[in-house]
């Protein structure tokens, strides 16, 4: 439970840190290069064995770390596309919703059993992450832009469903924290590439305050990936309910950080959100 608590913790942080980014005038995808390097530099410090590269190519989890960083920074951009196509609800809802993914691959793959309430309770979490996450106007206005919220959603649970995978089956617990070190160089990694080609193109320029707000938010991240994995190994509750759990509290702790900080106004549709949410907790939890 300590594990689900303190990812649920740094992703509220990272929620903070990449508010602030706007106020800032912070061009996120850079800050987001930026830390990646930092969270695995992170990882570096905080191993207590020394690896070589070669220990870590023949690693049986290493091509997923390759895959993972992709995917990290593509559903990063397509996010910020979505938040800038179609507001910032529609990207946070097909962020969110994306839970039906790993749920349903942890009945389908891990034969997890969902009873009648535990269902009931999952359907209302996904309804309250909407009513929750909805502070604008944020709509779907012609078919085409529908590609983005979808490439959110499948990136998304593309990210969930592999870590639990590889946990499950490829990443024991000693390698945890090098796990997460390897992802976040490959994220990197392929970040540079991106940054390079959008330099040669002319429609890259370098800042400092990019640098320091991707030094900021490399340490939180770094967390929030080594507890999420942490979570998944410790079995506290079934992959279904733990994803469940996470997404929603995420949800709600952002909200609260969101009035609390940065003065955001809550709805009543936001309030029937939030109530539903907690509902829906004690359901998948019963």
């Amino acid at each position: 439970m300590i594990y689900l608590l303190l990812s649920i913790l740094f992703n509220a942080v990272l929620f903070v840190i990449i508010k602030l980014f706007a106020k800032y005038n912070i061009d996120a995808l850079q800050a987001l290069v930026i830390n990646y390097l930092v969270a695995f530099l992170v990882g570096l410090f905080f191993l207590d064995t020394t690896i070589t590269p070669i220990e870590i190519i023949n690693e049986n989890w290493f091509k997923g770390s390759i895959l993972l960083g992709f995917v990290f920074i593509s559903t990063f951009y397509a996010t910020t596309l979505t938040s800038q196509r179609n507001g910032l609800s529609v990207a946070s809802v097909a962020s969110k919703m994306s839970v039906i993914i790993p749920i349903s691959l942890g009945v389908i793959l891990y034969n997890e059993q969902l009873g009648f309430i535990k269902i009931i309770g999952i359907l209302l979490a996904l309804i309250a992450v909407y009513f929750t996450s909805k502070k604008e106007t944020g709509e779907v206005q012609q078919a085409s832009n529908l590609l983005y919220p979808v490439l959110v959603f499948i990136g998304a649970g593309t990210i969930d469903s592999s870590l639990k995978y590889l946990q499950t089956y490829h990443v024991p617990s000693n390698k945890i924290g090098l796990f997460s070190s390897a992802t976040f160089l490959c994220a990197f990694s392929v970040g540079i590439a991106i940054l390079v080609v959008l330099a040669i193109r002319g429609k890259l320029k370098f800042s400092g305050r990019n640098i320091l707000g991707g030094i900021v938010l490399g340490l939180p991240n770094y967390f929030s990936l080594y507890f999420l994995v942490k979570m998944l190994e410790s079995k506290a509750f079934e992959s279904a309910t733990l994803f469940t759990i996470h997404n929603i509290a995420i949800v709600i702790v952002s909200t609260f950080v969101g009035i609390l900080f940065f003065k955001e106004q809550i709805s009543m549709r936001n309030a029937f959100g939030i109530g539903l949410a907690l509902f829906a907790l004690f359901l998948v939890t019963y």
